[in-house]
């Protein structure tokens, strides 16, 4: 069996996904399955995929999302550790056996990222003090936004089977929903280490989707309702209100005013 299943989600990226592919097969660290799910793309990212012959594992599906992607190549997968990578990033060539040497050393560990490089339009950038990473439990940091990249995380395909996969009725903060089960229940290890380049500012990024707070908010609450302890709680709870509270307040300017109060009930409903 392979030690390592790297999952590649990819719809219409025949732009990116032959470097992100290249970056995979040039790791020096070589024991490892790659498998590109195809999530229904209609440019020529079949004929890419195919180029590639038996060096990588190809599954195709009807566009059904990202998190549902992700969650096919994981069911699939056969190695103990399972690593992602975005089809628009590109990893450097020690990122797999710079995380297989910490688990190595850390056998009790689940989960770990490393440091990344942030290109936005082409420019690298420093990412601000709010996206520092961090290391150990991280729950409460990670309420107000995501700080754990998919591209940059390897885990043990054992934390998968205990939180849950991606959540499928999500179409972005998929990943912020993951971390939050997993930062409120184990450490997050950090390596630091640059070990790959994280593209960001073109049109298609899943970021650039309005109304993510409301995802966020859908995360929150399933959080609240699985058992948190008094402190997590208490955090997770705070951060619910602020964001309802914000998003119910710029429906209202726009005019929404039944969505607006969704969302104050959605804060009402969850008391100390």
């Amino acid at each position: 069996m392979p030690k390592v299943s790297v999952i590649i989600p990819t719809f219409n990226r025949a732009w990116a996904v032959k470097k992100a592919i290249d970056s995979v097969l040039a790791q020096d660290f070589k024991n490892f399955e790659l498998i590109v799910v195809d999530d229904g793309s209609y440019d020529s990212t079949k004929e890419i995929l195919k180029s590639y012959g038996d060096k990588i594992i190809t599954i195709t599906q009807d566009n059904t999302g990202v998190s549902s992607a992700r969650n096919k190549g994981i069911k699939l997968s056969q190695s103990e550790f399972i690593s992602f990578l975005d089809s628009d990033d590109i990893w450097l060539p020690q990122k797999l056996s710079e995380q297989i040497k910490f688990f190595d050393l850390n056998p009790e560990a689940l989960i770990c990222q490393t440091e990344e490089i942030w290109i936005r339009n082409g420019v690298r950038v420093n990412p601000k003090n709010k996206h520092k990473k961090l290391s150990g439990m991280i729950f409460e940091q990670s309420l107000e936004l995501c700080l754990i990249s998919p591209s940059s995380v390897m885990l043990k395909k054992s934390l998968l089977e205990e939180i849950g996969l991606f959540d499928e009725s999500l179409p972005a903060c998929e990943d912020y929903d993951l971390w939050l089960r997993v930062t409120c229940r184990y450490p997050v290890h950090l390596i630091e280490k640059d070990c790959l380049f994280k593209y960001g500012g073109h049109y298609d990024q899943l970021s650039r989707q309005p109304c993510l707070d409301s995802y966020r908010i859908k995360a929150i609450e399933k959080i609240l309702k699985s058992g948190l302890s008094d402190e997590y709680y208490k955090a997770a709870l705070y951060v619910l209100h602020k964001k309802c509270s914000i998003y119910s307040k710029g429906c209202l300017k726009h005019g929404n005013i039944e969505e607006a109060f969704y969302y104050q009930k959605i804060s009402n409903n969850f008391k100390m």
